[in-house]
């Protein structure tokens, strides 16, 4: 589609003039590269993903309890890859440093396509090369994830709605379809439910941090809506949460909900406890929304979030099938 093309041409022009001819020697922050400097085991490569996976906290939940122990292993390889990708985007974020993170991704894409290959040394990859040979997935939506990644380096506004959600195709969906790939679900019409529901959550992360967002001089919200509410960006940053953000906020809501109702179905077209943890995410991603709007719009002073207590209530729903 034609925003996707935008996007990328507009992340390729920033990176080449942030850099300049490609690296020979891996570029990499210290904790990521002193991995290198010893060789693993299989098993020791999952040891190290599975643990890195359990020390981050994220909205919803990743290879829980929900999820069978046979591919807890696959999916925590899968994000260690991301996570540790998304942290050179994003992690200790300074004005200026944005060619050191790029060459980062890039040292990131070269790990990958020696994957490809057949060759791995960092204990990610070593994991990584078996979940994709044992369940076959292709390596394009882990290329698709690092263009996300690398647009959160190079682009900071987005003109339009579409151009948001052509954003999300890369940064989002990937995720779904891997993992309805690793529980044997590889037909076109379960991705697209799957692609509705992970552009959804993905949009309702982005209203939830408008404000966090906002600190690494990042704007997801329509520079065209903007317009058409009347909210500036010095409205952003003075954290006015006046009718005109309100109604700018509603509007996103809006159509984020359309996507989530799009995908409603797909939980009910699969089996097992995927079900289950299918549900709980959808609701998990409408209970954000749904945050939002009982606290008047104000993201600024207030994060919402789905805490323990409504993540009990929300599984008390998905088992009773409301």
């Amino acid at each position: 589609m034609p925003e996707y093309q935008s996007l990328l041409q507009e992340t390729k022009a920033v990176r080449d003039r942030l850099i300049n001819g490609p690296f020979l020697e891996p570029v990499l922050p210290p904790v990521v590269a002193e991995p290198l400097e010893r060789e693993w085991t299989e098993q020791e490569a999952f040891t190290f993903c599975s643990r890195l996976t359990k020390s981050h906290y994220e909205n919803f939940p990743v290879g829980s309890m929900l999820i069978p122990a046979s591919i807890q292993p696959a999916i925590h390889s899968l994000y260690a890859f991301m996570r540790t990708a998304d942290d050179f985007a994003d992690e200790n974020r300074a004005p200026g440093d944005e060619a050191q993170r790029l060459a980062y991704l890039d040292t990131w894409k070269t790990f990958l396509a020696d994957c490809e290959k057949g060759r791995a040394r960092h204990p990610i990859f070593i994991a990584l090369k078996s979940t994709l040979e044992k369940y076959q997935l292709p390596t394009e939506w882990l290329r698709n994830l690092l263009s996300a990644f690398t647009m959160d380096v190079t682009v900071r506004r987005y003109q339009t709605f579409d151009d948001v959600l052509a954003y999300c195709r890369y940064s989002a969906n990937p995720v779904g379809r891997l993992i309805l790939s690793l529980f044997g679900y590889r037909d076109e019409e379960r991705f697209e439910l799957s692609d509705s529901i992970c552009s959804a959550l993905q949009l309702a992360n982005h209203w939830q941090d408008v404000a966090i967002d906002l600190g690494k001089d990042r704007i997801y919200l329509p520079q065209e809506d903007m317009q058409r509410f009347s909210v500036s960006e010095a409205h952003l940053r003075d954290q006015k949460v006046d009718d005109s953000f309100r109604q700018l906020l509603a509007h996103q809501i809006k159509k984020t909900r359309v996507l989530f109702a799009a995908g409603e179905s797909l939980p009910k077209s699969v089996r097992g406890r995927l079900r289950l943890e299918l549900r709980m995410t959808w609701l998990g991603g409408s209970a954000i929304l749904d945050k939002i709007e009982q606290g008047g719009y104000d993201v600024f002073h207030r994060r919402p979030v789905v805490t323990k207590v409504d993540w009990l209530w929300l599984g008390l729903r998905a088992l009773g099938g409301r």
